[in-house]
């Protein structure tokens, strides 16, 4: 009788702690937080279904950016910190789209064919850039992103755009401004509000859901295609990949252009929705967030999935939607959003970046 219980035991544990595994402890203690918050908001009166809906647009909206890492650690070089290069290519589409007069579907489509063009050269430099830079790659790509961006508040103030709607009104008609409103040109909401519904006062943001898995559907189509497959082999071991006759270089290049090219569409996809197009220091703003919200998924430093994308992209985006909403409410009178904002997300990116080493030892 002891040793079926011991046997019973046994196999409870074991299942407890192979569940713990295959989910992933940190994934785990972030969803449990998350849930956590959830609570103590509707133990404050705050709207579950409101709280859920921010959840799912910002999971919407971030999507393509967090899954930009995935062809880039896949191959070797490790997460995306240089996202910003592929921001800076999209909010480069963006204005020039705005310039021709655009709006609504066609300034999408103008800015995607633009920001197609622009982060696919900016890849290729990028690409050879982390190839002449081999086991200093996050580093460097750091410093590329910071790099790229203070080099782009120069160009934001000295490109000879005139346009009134751009510029700083005080100015003289020169220098990007800061915030650019997209929708004083009908560019706002227009995937969100596609085939939306609202089910127990939840609204699903539909046609930004089938644009972020779209995205992830293509994306594991080109893993697990023949290209794909020799940059995982590339990244997995390099000098096994070079023995087969595999050019892990130029499938470094090919791996670093497909992740900048999501960085350029993934601001598109996130400015229609959030509204707004920001300008000068934000795109360093973008990387982080999306980096860690693909630790926090499972992935490491060297091995990604689509799922890790999108169970990191929920968790995380979901918990920022809810806590400072909820930490307000408990702060009552005290403007501690942004504070509360920067605390929530600066300590979930590392409690994330202290478990990669773990589990890439385990």
């Amino acid at each position: 009788m002891e040793e079926t219980k011991k046997a019973d035991g046994f196999d409870l544990k074991s299942g407890i702690k192979t569940s713990i595994n295959i989910i992933g402890l940190p994934t785990l203690i972030i969803a449990v937080f998350w849930i956590i918050i959830m609570i103590l908001g509707v133990i404050k009166e705050l709207s579950l279904a409101t709280m859920l809906t921010d959840s799912l647009n910002r999971f919407g909206r971030w999507g393509l950016l967090t899954l930009a890492m995935v062809p880039a650690i896949q191959s070797g070089v490790g997460p995306n910190f240089a996202l910003p290069l592929g921001v800076l290519c999209g909010l480069l589409a963006e204005l020039l789209a705005f310039v021709l007069g655009l709006t609504g579907m066609s300034w999408i489509l103008c800015s995607v064919f633009l920001a197609i063009i622009f982060a696919t050269l900016m890849g290729l430099g990028y690409g050879k850039l982390m190839n002449a830079v081999k086991g200093s790659e996050m580093s460097i790509a750091t410093y590329t992103g910071f790099s790229a961006t203070y080099f782009f508040c120069l160009l934001w103030v000295v490109l000879p755009f005139r346009d009134q709607r751009l510029t700083w009104p005080l100015g003289g008609g020169i220098g990007i401004r800061q915030t650019i409103q997209l929708g004083q040109i009908g560019v706002h909401h227009i995937f969100d509000e596609f085939l939306n519904f609202t089910v127990f006062g939840v609204t699903v943001p539909t046609g930004l859901l089938l644009v972020f898995f779209g995205a992830c559907f293509l994306i594991w189509l080109f893993m697990r295609s023949k290209i794909g497959l020799a940059i995982t082999a590339g990244g997995s071991n390099a000098m096994f990949a070079n023995a087969a006759g595999l050019n892990v270089d130029r499938n470094r290049i090919i791996a670093n252009v497909v992740s900048t090219v999501l960085g350029a569409l993934g601001i598109i996809v996130y400015g229609q929705s959030y509204g707004y197009a920001q300008f000068y220091a934000d795109p360093l703003y973008m990387a982080f967030p999306a980096v860690a919200a693909i630790l926090i998924g499972g992935a490491t430093v060297s091995r990604a999935k689509i799922s890790h994308v999108i169970v990191g992209t929920l968790i995380f985006q979901g918990l920022l939607a809810t806590a400072l909403p909820v930490t307000n409410a408990y702060t009552e009178g005290l403007d501690l959003s942004e504070t509360l904002r920067q605390i929530v997300q600066n300590g979930v990116i590392l409690y994330a970046l202290t478990q990669v080493g773990r589990r890439k030892n385990k």
